[in-house]
């Protein structure tokens, strides 16, 4: 479970940048609001959501997530531990959260610019949130 959760971290990773990028060039461009936009939103939403259910059942089979339970206290104290016990899975829990968001918002958006916009700020920020809390040292 582990595995397959951090492999389809990379596309995650890779179709979310590729949201954003998309988002942030049809706002500089001018670009009209496609079908080929709607659809690298909804591929974003889909494998995030994935991701999601794949990591939930992998956090619950963890060493970490028993450790939690066991003692908490040093858990917390150590940086290592805390990082892959609380702190990862809150924060990618968030950044899916924002990315729902910017979903939902975008479909209220009459115009092409608000459209991008939306998936610009909410996926980009969902991006940030989620490459500030990759546990770098075990995944590369």
């Amino acid at each position: 479970m582990k595995d397959i959760h951090s492999y389809w971290a990379y596309l995650v990773l890779a179709i979310l940048i590729f949201a954003v990028f998309n988002a942030i060039t049809g706002i500089i461009k001018k670009r009209t609001f496609t079908d080929k936009d709607l659809r690298i939103g909804l591929f974003t939403l889909i494998v995030s959501h994935i991701q999601l259910l794949i990591g939930l059942g992998w956090y619950f089979m963890s060493p970490w997530f028993k450790a939690l339970k066991a003692d908490a206290g040093a858990v917390m104290g150590d940086k290592a531990a805390r990082l892959l016990a609380v702190e990862h899975p809150l924060m990618m829990i968030i950044a899916i959260v924002f990315i729902t968001i910017g979903w939902s918002k975008h479909k209220k958006q009459t115009e092409d610019a608000a459209k991008f916009k939306t998936f610009a700020i909410f996926y980009g920020i969902a991006l940030l949130l989620i490459l500030s809390r990759i546990p770098w040292s075990n995944w590369l």
